[in-house]
């Protein structure tokens, strides 16, 4: 069976199925190729379902602190493991039929099967159908990543997991070691210290959540640490030893002590590495350490090849890739003669990232090193939680928003928070960096009460000598 498109999509993820519907929108021919579940990684075992089992261990939590405020609990309290990982999928599985139903609204042609470029403009399929060749004047490549193992302890889903196997376990870990401070290891650390697992986070370098700000890195370690997580930093794990019953870690301190320590459970989050091996990419683009390079619209070396996602440089992020679906997607429409389109290249210093640990952790743009190690003349603001009246009122007065401008000019270099609902807050920032606002416009701009967006306020003033409530 053969079949010829405008533009078929290799991958179902964040970033190739929007891109896939942008595509349609456009009046282009659109066909999507996925090996597995529409939706990809991020709805079926990242993003969303992830972000369902932490919403269950933050009522646990709440639960477990009612008196607090002012209520009581009758009976004991208890997390039921297995119903918070059955909701997690159900949650899932709402999300990949919403998606099929997305396809089918927008005429997309879905092909399940593993696809293989067979040339710049053609691909192979082998799945549910048999084997199909399918071409198209345009292909994007959007075949995401997986988890980075390591290499002396290969994931065994049963005391070595990967993000997919702690999102399904089969028992709650009573002593967990997290490899990796990033987003990802610092959410399930957090998961599972919340649902009472004795939980040790490792991290290589010499503050966790190393791409945040210096000042929220800190302020998080001191929470995790109040939280009951030990938290060792310029610290490696040189060996695991894998045992029926548990692991033995070998982790070396950053004063270069090596010491043994037995855990339940290990979760390796070292990162990811790019699904570019083995769909006949060999010769077409330009790889670094495995990553697609690509201009700001999608394009790679090859004309009519194009690729996005986190099979592309960083940051790799669902809502990066779903942006670049829609670049990419523009520029295509474009390329064939649709005038109508004006695709706009990615600004990756308004790209936020967001970490769902408990307190929450939101960031845009330059923190405040960056910012100085880029020539600026800085000014910078914070504002505590602790001054703001909503976050007392709602329990939650632990966090604080910093803001980072440049002092000449007043432009909106960077801003970095911590604490409850700061993943919903960081937009408020996003938005101004993309309409490239300076302090005077955020200082006139006037914010709702009783919010924690008045924080967001506070800490512009702040920057400039103005702060009023603290």
């Amino acid at each position: 069976m053969s079949a010829t498109y405008d533009v078929i999509v290799l991958g179902s993820g964040p970033g190739g199925y929007v891109a896939a519907i942008r595509c349609a929108q456009l009046g282009l021919r659109t066909a999507i190729v996925e090996r597995e579940s529409l939706g990809g990684i991020c709805l079926n075992w990242g993003c969303i379902p992830t972000k369902a089992m932490l919403r269950s261990a933050e009522i646990y939590h709440y639960m477990r602190h009612a008196g607090d405020y002012g209520l009581k609990v009758a009976g004991a309290i208890e997390a039921d493991l297995a119903a918070i990982v059955k909701r997690s999928r159900g949650v899932a599985k709402q999300l990949n039929q919403g998606v099929a139903h997305l396809m089918k609204k927008n005429k997309i042609a879905v092909h399940m099967g593993e696809g293989r470029l067979t040339g710049p403009t053609s691909l192979a399929v082998k799945g549910e159908k048999g084997e199909e060749s399918l071409s198209a004047k345009h292909i994007i490549i959007a075949t995401g990543a997986r988890a980075r193992e390591l290499p002396f302890a290969p994931a065994d889903g049963k005391r070595v997991w990967t993000y997919r196997h702690a999102m399904t376990p089969a028992e709650l870990p009573e002593k967990l070691l997290v490899i990796g401070s990033g987003a990802i290891g610092i959410e399930f650390a957090s998961f599972y210290n919340d649902l009472g697992s004795k939980v040790t986070v490792v991290e290589m370098l010499d503050r966790i959540v190393p791409v945040e700000d210096a000042d929220v890195s800190a302020f998080l370690e001191k929470s995790l640490t109040k939280q009951g997580i030990k938290v060792l930093t310029g610290a490696g794990v040189e060996a695991i030893k894998v045992r029926d019953t548990g692991i033995t870690a070998t982790i070396k301190d950053k004063a270069g002590t090596s010491t043994t320590s037995e855990f339940t459970h290990v979760i390796v989050a070292i990162g990811i590495v790019p699904n570019t091996e083995g769909i006949g990419l060999e010769g077409l683009v330009e790889m670094e350490r495995g990553f697609i390079q690509i201009d700001p619209y999608g394009r790679t070396r090859t004309p009519g090849l194009w690729a996005i996602g986190d099979c592309t440089p960083g940051p790799w992020l669902a809502h990066k890739a779903s942006h670049e679906g829609v670049t990419c997607a523009e520029a295509i429409a474009q390329e064939l003669g649709n005038s109508e389109v004006h695709p706009h290249p990615l600004n990756r210093s308004n790209i936020p990232g967001c970490t769902y640990c408990h307190p929450q952790i939101a960031s845009v743009g330059l923190t405040e090193a960056k910012a100085r190690e880029a020539g600026h003349e800085v000014k910078v603001g914070t504002f505590p939680f602790i001054g703001n009246g909503k976050a007392i009122a709602l329990g939650e007065a632990e966090g604080f928003i910093k803001t980072v401008f440049d002092a000449n000019t007043g432009e909106l270099l960077g801003a970095h928070m911590i604490g409850a609902e700061v993943t919903e807050l960081i937009q408020g920032y996003t938005i101004g960096k993309t309409l490239e606002t300076t302090e005077a416009e955020l200082m006139q701009t006037v914010f709702p009460h009783p919010t924690l967006s008045e924080m967001m306020h506070e800490s512009v003033l702040d920057a400039f000598g103005r702060t009023l409530h603290f």
